[in-house]
């Protein structure tokens, strides 16, 4: 069984009195431990495609399975907890509370799940040690690069051991260079057996992964996965 599976997910927006099918029957697996992207110019249903995989918003149609669990029908509560367990996301503004320090800044999640003071220190510590930050743990993030705040919000990413990594044009606010560091890093935590997903309009980008999905019109319109065409390097 994979960790996640869709079967002929559809998602209709109303506006007015028309119908916007941003996803049209799409169907898809992603297996543990893969590292795998999502590409697709603005409007192609990407973004919307990976809500769904992400647990942030529900589908109009279709089924999903998440670590073996059953949420196309969750509440927006049941969705809430389902990604404070098993997702971890970084996106591409970083979303970090400038009024919070570093340390502050990758606790929040397991504030959230109810975890003692204590844990949480020690837990946010070992996830800014794997981003190489604990030395900047008392800094804010205006106080940081843009790479360093990525960083971070990795590292926010990792704290709650999720099963699913979602990266949502993780570089699109960053240099040339300090993006291909931060693609090196994701590419260390794909080499420790973490599942990552890269949503991305930049092929350059989605080029990197083992699996490339192209979603167009809503719909699936590539997979490509090197792994299985004896491509991957």
């Amino acid at each position: 069984m994979s960790l996640l599976e869709l079967r002929d997910i559809t998602k209709v927006y109303r506006l007015g009195g028309e119908e916007i099918h941003a996803l049209d029957g799409v169907s898809m697996d992603i297996d543990e431990g893969e590292f795998m992207s999502i590409i697709g110019p603005s409007g192609s249903g990407k973004s919307t495609l990976m809500h769904i995989l992400g647990c942030l918003d529900s589908p109009s149609g279709g089924t999903l399975s998440l670590d073996g669990q059953m949420i196309q029908d969750a509440s927006a509560r049941q969705l809430a907890g389902i990604r404070n367990r098993k997702i971890g996301f970084v996106f591409q503004f970083f979303n970090l509370l400038p009024k919070l320090n570093v340390l502050q800044n990758v606790e929040l999640p397991m504030i959230y799940s109810g975890i003692s003071a204590r844990e949480r220190r020690e837990r946010s510590m070992a996830a800014l040690k794997l981003v190489e930050l604990d030395n900047r743990r008392k800094h804010r993030p205006s106080e940081l690069s843009g790479g360093q705040q990525q960083r971070v919000a990795i590292a926010r990413a990792l704290v709650n051991t999720p099963r699913i990594i979602f990266a949502d044009e993780p570089t699109g606010n960053l240099d040339s260079h300090t993006g291909e560091l931060i693609l090196n890093l994701f590419h260390d935590l794909h080499a420790e057996g973490r599942t990552l997903v890269l949503v991305t309009h930049d092929p350059n980008i989605a080029g990197i992964t083992p699996r490339r999905i192209e979603i167009r019109d809503g719909k699936i319109a590539e997979n490509i996965d090197k792994r299985l065409a004896g491509l991957e390097k």
